[in-house]
C-alpha cells in the first residue's frame, strides 16, 4: 500500500463520512471519526458489493464510491440505532 492509496483511502472515507451523516444525522464528529465512519463504512460496502458482484480486477471495484457511502450509512445508522452516539 503507497502513500497515494493511504491518501485516497483517507480522503474517500471523509467524504463518505461527510455524505452519510448529512444523511442519517447523528452526533458531532470531527475530522477523525467521520473519516473513521467512511472507511469503515468502505469496508461494509466492499463486503456488500463482493457479495452481490464480482469485480473485473482484485484493485478496483466498479461500485466502490457508492458503496462505500451506503456502507457509512448503514455503520452510523447502527451507530446510533444502538445508544452509542
Amino acid at each position: 500500500m503507497g502513500c497515494f492509496h493511504l491518501l485516497w483511502s483517507v480522503l474517500v472515507g471523509f467524504v463518505a463520512g461527510l455524505i452519510a451523516r448529512g444523511v442519517v444525522g447523528g452526533p458531532h464528529m470531527g475530522f477523525v471519526a467521520t473519516t473513521v465512519l467512511g472507511i469503515v463504512g468502505s469496508l461494509v460496502g466492499g463486503v456488500i458489493g463482493g457479495l452481490i458482484w464480482q469485480p473485473r480486477d482484485s484493485r478496483f471495484h466498479p461500485a466502490g464510491f457508492l458503496l462505500s457511502i451506503v456502507g457509512a450509512i448503514i455503520a452510523l445508522w447502527l451507530w446510533t440505532r444502538f445508544g452509542f452516539g
